[in-house]
């Protein structure tokens, strides 16, 4: 087995720490040299630089790759390892910035029999798995409410590609989002409602209600313009579950008012960044199960952009 992870900067150098434990070997594609200098700082793993054509014009293509690169980059980078017949894929979310890009992946990687997954890494935190086991335990979810505020004085400043940031919703805040319809199913139908403006978003207020696959109503809030945080409550006929943070589980019982935190076995999320080792091991060993597919992320994008109000 041959593993290429395709990108050298922050969020690369979380998946290195955790393929140093899981792989004997793999082999990292970075541009220039000051990113890969910087990595082999953190990780003791060297960086072959360049870039990544000249990585395949080099070399055969690795049998699985983890693209970890600027969300601008996602796209590009993934068709090219697609069609050089790498045909197991981890891609960073959202995968693409817009549907378009999204479709294309989704039907490149099936002209070449290819894999594509996309790595909402929160569906493999320890508190998603325990609650997903609670909410059966339970007899299934009824309803559902999740807040996706970003911090937009914090955002705004950033020096990033104004492409990503006009669609911030789609490059970041669908980590929740996501998560929140993993749980509970995603909508079969819904009402959504955007107001405000940033300078750099079209909208900055979001609110919303309907119902999803599995029958279960949920509602939704974000004020971008106020503070806040990401949530995820869900309720079930005896218990209320609160993820916020969402690396935490707590609950609320039937009958009662205090919030009691729930004890989770999460050493891997305070070893690594949260979800990434699960996720890692997953993709290794070809537990696809949890994951998000390209395939699926097509058919969740239209979801997306009604949320966020983009056309």
């Amino acid at each position: 087995m041959s593993i290429w992870l395709i990108g050298a900067g922050d969020m690369a150098q979380e998946y290195s720490k955790v393929l140093n434990e899981l792989v004997s070997d793999y082999e990292v594609i970075g541009r220039g040299k000051k990113s890969a200098t910087n990595f082999k700082l953190v990780t003791n793993h060297s960086v072959r630089e360049g870039g990544l054509s000249i990585a395949l014009k080099d070399s055969k293509p690795p049998a699985k790759a983890i693209v970890s690169v600027a969300v601008e980059d996602l796209y590009e980078v993934t068709i090219q390892l697609v069609k050089s017949g790498v045909k197991r894929i981890l891609l960073e979310k959202p995968a693409g910035l817009d549907k378009k890009e999204v479709e294309n992946l989704n039907q490149t990687a099936k002209s070449h029999n290819a894999t594509i997954m996309v790595a909402y890494n929160r569906r493999f935190y320890k508190s998603t798995e325990v609650l997903r086991e609670l909410i059966e335990n339970d007899g299934g979810a009824t309803s559902c409410f999740f807040e996706f505020t970003e911090w937009s004085h914090i955002i705004g400043p950033l020096k990033k590609d104004p492409r990503v940031k006009k669609t911030w919703f789609l490059a970041n805040s669908t980590h929740v989002v996501d998560l929140a319809f993993h749980i509970c199913g995603f909508p079969k139908d819904f009402h959504a409602l955007q107001e405000g403006t940033l300078s750099w978003h079209p909208s900055s207020r979001f609110c919303g209600s309907g119902i999803t696959e599995k029958d279960v109503l949920f509602s939704y809030l974000a004020d971008w313009d106020a503070p806040g945080r990401w949530g995820v409550e869900v309720f079930t006929k005896k218990n209320r579950y609160i993820l916020r943070p969402l690396v935490e589980l707590q609950v609320v019982r039937l009958g009662s008012v205090k919030i009691e935190t729930i004890p989770i076995d999460d050493q891997k999320d305070k070893l690594f960044k949260p979800g990434i080792y699960n996720q890692v091991k997953a993709f290794i060993e070809e537990e696809d199960s949890i994951f998000c597919s390209i395939e699926d992320q097509l058919m969740h994008i239209d979801i997306y952009n009604k949320i966020a109000g983009y056309n």
